[in-house]
């Protein structure tokens, strides 16, 4: 046990850092190039088989921290600093072991705290995850401090691997998402449309995007109008182009225009909106054309929400030169990302200059 102890102190020292990193299902090789990109060669060992990976990387947390929030990457949507490692075989004895190192760290004493665990099949923790994050919230009583899920202080993340458990404190800025594995959940509402609502509920919540501030939009693709359903709560006046038919509960909202056609066969006023949003399922180069072609419908200063389909096995190519199409269109990129509800796509956020 003193072993182990002096091993945790010299990692938290020591000049490399360790992370849990996370991505979708299946784009953790190329979170992994993303690292690979912005540190040169790291060293990693996947988790959870193309989503979950633990890298160690030849710099401070503080200083992976700060290069990784300047150059956001797209693919790795979270991450969390390991401060200690536990041997896993025996759930009791980790626990134990990760509560007595965890009531020493003086900055949790009163502070709103959130607890987030995740484990990997195999794993010694059998129980519910939900019953895991109670314990631990109980045997840290005397830390006098304030669990809460949202708006916290600290995190303190718990990833419980086959061999090793995983243990980190961070700031909610540290870690890419304060959602646990950065898995935003949102409740299903009565009525709503599609789950893609989701999609701008997450995009505004990660780009801080004032949707309540924009007034006139263009919905490209629009049926069955899960976007635009959003667009109308938030109080705009929405376009929605698409030659398929909008859900029933919306073709009579006092405020949607249907414009039942291709969106290659539309035509608007210059500076008509200044709001454009696109969530097809079409080829990526074909959206892009279609977006870019309508951008004179745009006003100056006005906003772009698009996603772009990842359908090939180059996913970082095309990305960029998707970018490179709307940049080349007089679209300032604001933030380009895999949302927890993208699956196998990507969010781009553009403001037209």
């Amino acid at each position: 046990m003193d072993e182990q102890h002096v091993m945790n102190e010299q990692l938290e020292k020591q000049n490399s850092a360790k992370f849990i990193c996370t991505a979708n299902h299946g784009f953790a090789p190329y979170a992994q190039e993303e690292l690979r990109r912005l540190f040169g060669s790291v060293k990693s060992t996947m988790l959870l088989p193309g989503e979950v990976f633990v890298v160690t990387l030849a710099t401070t947390v503080q200083e992976t921290v700060e290069c990784i929030n300047e150059k956001a990457p797209i693919f790795l949507r979270h991450i969390f600093p390991v401060l200690m490692e536990i041997p896993g075989d025996d759930a009791g004895q980790a626990i134990r072991q990760a509560v007595t190192y965890l009531l020493k760290r003086e900055e949790l004493e009163g502070s709103r705290v959130s607890v987030q665990v995740r484990k990997v099949e195999g794993s010694s923790w059998t129980e519910s995850l939900g019953l895991l994050r109670d314990q631990l919230q109980e045997k840290l009583t005397p830390l006098e401090a304030d669990f809460t899920v949202q708006n916290p202080e600290w995190i303190i993340s718990l990833f419980a691997a086959k061999k090793t458990w995983y243990l980190g404190i961070s700031r909610p800025e540290q870690n890419l998402s304060d959602w646990n594995g950065g898995a935003v959940r949102f409740q299903r509402e009565e009525g709503q449309i599609s789950r893609a609502k989701f999609k701008l509920l997450e995009a505004e919540k990660q780009f801080d995007i004032p949707f309540d501030t924009f007034r006139n939009a263009l919905d490209i693709g629009a049926a069955p109008g899960g976007w635009s359903s959003f667009l109308l709560e938030r109080g705009l006046q929405v376009t929605a182009v698409d030659p398929a038919k909008m859900h029933d509960s919306l073709r009579n909202h006092p405020n949607l225009r249907i414009v039942q056609k291709n969106a290659s066969e539309v035509k608007f006023k210059d500076a008509q909106f200044d709001l454009l949003v696109c969530d097809m399922s079409w080829s990526p180069k074909q959206m892009a054309k279609l977006v870019t072609n309508l951008l004179y419908s745009l006003a100056p200063g006005g906003t772009a929400v698009i996603t772009v389909k990842l359908l090939t096995k180059k996913p970082m190519a095309l990305v960029h030169e998707i970018i490179d199409i709307f940049e080349q269109s007089r679209m300032q990129i604001q933030g380009a990302k895999q949302l927890f509800h993208n699956r196998d796509e990507i969010t781009l956020y553009m403001i037209k200059y």
